[in-house]
């Protein structure tokens, strides 16, 4: 892996980390619909310059339903779903849990398209679903109807995600990756708009809610499209998946930070069971401990 691509490594997973920070900041004053109403659409029309001008614009004619199917999945849905979440969720919390996806991911690549479970993949689905317990039930009586709802609705979210990531193996095989992306959200904003028109924000707009609706598209989904379709290209699909593993850990940087949010033991020690699965099913665990070569090979 080269230098340049370890540092876009961690300024991707500071970007995905941070969104979680600017969910926290405007879902409360703007509701769920408009607010991913808001970061589609500015997303989607970054892209789509960034695209013209690299001459990836989406073939809609061909692929207009692809886009719309994986539009729904990989932002509609899960965008939405985190949003309602972290009305009653801290942003560390939402991204512990959102760590799960490529849990999800393979469970749903096994289904679907075949892909071989292996004692290994299935060790580290176990040690994922044991995190995810220790995160959210290291406490039951804690655990009120909103919290648990809210927790439905985040691990709703990364099952969405594991059926985007298979659905976009499947039907974007050839595609252009920044086509691939701007057709998405693209697509997802004719989705969310007439959602978002009927349910409109209940409360004032205050300028700090702006920032992080721009923060929202601009860095954490636009920039951090590019930056990480550069990184499947450059350094291949299972480095650029390891970002997964590094998101957590900005995000409760930024809610301590901005929010002073305050992680508890059984969220530390649930994702690092859950970091352990991850390993193991995404197979980052071979890069990170490769097989030593007989010596005189």
């Amino acid at each position: 892996m080269k230098r340049r691509d370890a540092v876009l490594l961690f300024v991707l997973a500071a970007l995905w980390g941070a969104s979680f920070l600017f969910v926290r900041i405007a879902v409360p004053v703007l509701g769920p619909f408009p607010l991913v109403a808001a970061r589609v659409l500015l997303g989607g029309s970054i892209l789509l310059v960034y695209a013209t001008l690299i001459h990836q614009l989406p073939d809609w004619r061909s692929n207009w339903l692809r886009y719309a199917l994986i539009g729904l999945f990989n932002n509609a849905i899960p965008f939405t779903l985190i949003a309602a979440a972290q009305l009653h969720l801290t942003a560390s919390y939402a991204a512990l849990l959102n760590a799960t996806t490529p849990l999800f991911s393979a469970v749903i690549a096994a289904i679907w398209i075949k892909e071989r479970l292996t004692t290994v993949k299935i060790s580290g689905l176990v040690l994922g679903m044991i995190g995810v317990a220790i995160v959210v039930g290291w406490e039951p009586d804690a655990l009120d109807s909103t919290r648990v709802v809210s927790i439905a609705l985040m691990l709703g979210a990364t099952l969405s995600y594991g059926i985007a990531a298979v659905y976009g193996k499947v039907a974007f095989k050839k595609g252009q990756p920044i086509a691939t992306a701007t057709g998405q959200l693209l697509s997802s904003t004719v989705l969310m708009l007439p959602l978002a028109l009927l349910n409109p924000p209940q409360h004032p707009i205050q300028p700090v809610t702006v920032a992080a609706v721009v923060g929202l598209a601009l860095l954490s989904t636009s920039i951090a499209y590019i930056i990480y379709f550069h990184l499947i290209g450059s350094s291949g699909p299972t480095i650029a998946a390891s970002v997964t593993l590094l998101i957590p850990f900005f995000s409760s940087l930024w809610g301590a930070i901005f929010l002073s949010e305050q992680l508890q033991t059984n969220e530390v020690l649930g994702f690092l069971v859950i970091l352990v699965g991850l390993c193991l099913v995404t197979g980052l665990w071979k890069q990170l401990w490769p097989k030593r070569q007989p010596l005189g090979a």
